[in-house]
């Protein structure tokens, strides 16, 4: 038996899926099993797979687990995408432990400092669908207390609350954690009094030395009346920038150096991007102080975290304790790696705009809600997408064609149908009448009847469908007419009258084509922008969805004098 070309792809990607599992050269046998599973004409022939795996296998022993990924990634993402569901075969929203209906409270607390991401989506979701299981309350927080190194931006506040809207979510509270300086001081002061925290002086590293040393740091013992008053000097400005921190206090001789004395606020002379704020506040409470107050404040019952975040409840932790509170029930889960995008951070990709790398925060490029939703990604697909991947401690690593096939279920059923050709070549027909060719506007819904294209002798056609043609071949033009190329420079071509059952028998090439008059189109997509030229019916589908034939499916962005500009989905 001699085995295809696809035959031989089937092999390859199980070998590669085997490699990735494990961690080494792949399993002769357990590659051989899920061939044979897959493809039950090869079972008679078994020795002509173990031979492909001979050839096969020497070679991707030669490299390594991060590039056996990379190429599963390309050749076969849904078997990557198989290995992390087996990791976590739970999929959907597992029941909230401890959860009442009508009593969950739960929130989402993004940093605003950029627009939301794909990562962010997550949490966008998975607690706005939890709250809704229990008919509880939801709250959106913004924690923007940072100043300078995670620096809110004013606009990402107005984005986050938009794509809230496009997920169908409305929060029942909005928050933020910039409006509530007050109530965080009232706090501190409670705490100074208390003798469970005080002002500290020293420097970053000289700090750092005592607690790596488990030892206390000279102002630890300070008296509460001595604290109230330096921390009173805080707030008045009366000290400089970043001269003195309030810790709380923990056990110094913590196991874990993160726990030890953990900053709380800090001095920063810097004014906050919102107006209602501006310079009113120079001391700044950190992320795991404030977001404990709020936590309280708003009475949350549970909280979904990152599990890199198990410190920050820790530390939280002490507050709590300190104060008689109840810490809600806390849910952890693992990091999500999303193939296409690698590792990113929002203050990169903001850096990387700045500098002019992508256009702005919708770039095709970026793995960002508003990209994606430019892109022609529905809400509806992405909230799937998201519950499927459920909560859990494992690390998942999954491909954007998960996303892409949820969104194809939704979207080709609506997607009216035209051409696109890129990288256009003129092909004239040498007997060809003007004429108008009637082609579906979606291939299964007949109730949107034609789109009409006026066609005289020459057509636009795709340089690479052209390339492989030699003179005498028969090809057809879809739903439009059957030709026989007669000349390759200049591209010449006659009618033919070879039946359309002749050329699928023979299994001719069918390629796509647009009129000579057809209208500039641009499609941006995450490999960069691809120029050609559509019919003009496209011109009319501005804001929707539609599928360039033999090409994928496309948002239409915008109609400009004569050019349209699209953004692609997916295929």
């Amino acid at each position: 038996m001699t085995l295809s070309p696809e035959d031989i792809k089937t092999i390859e990607k199980y070998a590669y899926q085997n490699a990735v599992k494990y961690g080494k050269a792949p399993q002769p046998k357990a590659v051989m099993g899920k061939v044979m599973g897959e493809c039950p004409q090869l079972r008679s022939d078994p020795n002509a797979v173990s031979e492909a795996l001979e050839v096969i296998i020497p070679e991707i022993a030669k490299g390594n687990p991060e590039t056996w990924e990379a190429k599963l990634s390309e050749i076969a993402p849904e078997l990557i995408e198989a290995l992390s569901v087996k990791k976590e075969p739970d999929k959907g929203l597992k029941p909230l432990e401890g959860a009442e209906n009508g009593k969950v409270v739960m929130r989402f607390a993004p940093n605003p400092n950029g627009p939301a991401t794909l990562g962010s989506a997550r949490g966008m979701v998975v607690n706005s669908e939890y709250v809704k299981m229990y008919n509880g309350k939801f709250v959106l927080r913004f924690d923007d207390t940072d100043p300078d190194i995670k620096r809110p931006m004013l606009e990402a506040y107005d984005w986050y609350l938009d794509d809230f809207r496009w997920l169908g979510v409305v929060p029942d509270q909005v928050v933020y954690a910039s409006d509530h300086f007050p109530l965080y001081y009232d706090y501190a002061r409670k705490l100074i009094e208390m003798g469970k925290a005080y002002v500290c002086f020293c420097k970053g590293e000289d700090f750092k030395r005592f607690k790596d040393a488990k030892q206390a740091c000279p102002h630890r013992d300070t008296s509460p009346e001595e604290n109230l008053m330096h921390w009173e000097k805080m707030l008045a400005g009366e000290y400089e920038d970043q001269q003195a921190v309030l810790r709380i206090k923990t056990d110094i001789k913590h196991k874990d150096p993160a726990l030890r004395d953990w900053g709380a606020f800090r001095i920063r002379k810097m004014s906050h991007p919102r107006p209602e704020i501006g310079n009113k506040y120079i001391v700044w409470p950190l992320l795991d102080f404030a977001g404990a107050i709020e936590d309280h404040e708003l009475g949350m019952t549970h909280i979904i975290r990152g599990k890199d975040l198990i410190d920050s409840e820790k530390r939280q932790g002490y507050i709590y304790k300190y104060f008689g509170w109840k810490y809600p029930r806390t849910t952890h889960w693992g990091r999500v790696k999303i193939h296409e995008f690698g590792k990113f951070s929002t203050s990169t990709l903001r850096k990387a705009i700045e500098a002019g790398e992508y256009s702005g925060w919708d770039d095709p490029r970026l793995p960002t809600v508003r990209a994606i939703r430019r892109r022609g990604i529905q809400a509806e697909a992405l909230k799937k997408f998201m519950i499927e991947m459920g909560v859990g401690m494992t690390d998942v690593s999954i491909s954007m064609e998960s996303l892409y096939a949820e969104n194809r279920k939704i979207v080709d059923p609506i997607a009216n149908r035209y051409f696109f050709v890129w990288d256009p070549v003129e092909l004239e027909i040498t007997d060809a009448e003007p004429t108008v060719a009637k082609l579906p506007l979606h291939p299964t819904d007949h109730t949107r009847g034609l789109r009409e294209i006026a066609v005289g002798n020459k057509v636009l056609v795709c340089t690479e469908d052209v390339e492989k043609l030699e003179v005498g071949s028969v090809i057809r033009l879809k739903d439009f007419c059957n030709i026989e190329v007669t000349s390759l420079s200049p591209l010449q071509a006659k009618l033919s009258d070879v039946s359309l059952e002749a050329l699928k028998k023979a299994k001719a090439k069918i390629i796509h084509w647009a009129p000579l008059d057809g209208i500039n189109v641009k499609v941006r997509g995450p490999e960069g922008d691809i120029n050609g030229i559509g019919e003009q019916g496209i011109a009319a589908e501005l804001d929707k969805i539609v599928q360039f034939e033999r090409f994928g499916f496309c948002r239409i962005d915008a109609v400009n004098k004569g050019e349209v500009v699209a953004y692609f989905a997916h295929k």
